[in-house]
């Protein structure tokens, strides 16, 4: 049996804006409300750059899966960013399942969930 999630709070990050992190930089630049199961996910696509790490150059594009949407763009937060209840997807097969429709229609190599 699976266990009950409860929704959570998650902030939409902004797209087009470059975040810097510690080996390089990362940006989302699609948000995306995808239909599964009669239920919506939501997830970002976006890629990094590693260029500021002592072991090399190197990228990879990616997609972040939140989870199911609960309660779509509900408020705003302090720094005006929406926020979404979302439901986190713990389901090993559901998120097979995502990754793969994912990877598929998106074009990139990993998949994660929040």
């Amino acid at each position: 049996m699976e266990a009950i999630i409860e929704p959570q709070g998650f902030t939409h990050p902004n797209l087009g804006q470059e975040v810097t992190a510690i080996g390089g930089h990362y940006v989302f630049d699609k948000e995306i409300r995808m239909s599964y199961d009669s239920r919506e996910i939501l997830y970002f696509v976006g890629y990094a750059v590693l260029d500021s790490s002592c072991c090399g150059v190197g990228g990879v594009a990616y997609a972040l899966v939140p989870g199911f949407i609960r309660q779509w763009k509900y408020k705003k937060n302090h720094d005006d960013c929406f926020v979404s209840q979302i439901e986190t997807i713990g389901d090993q097969t559901i998120q097979k399942e995502v990754r793969s429709i994912i990877q598929k229609k998106e074009m990139v190599n990993q998949v994660t969930f929040t």
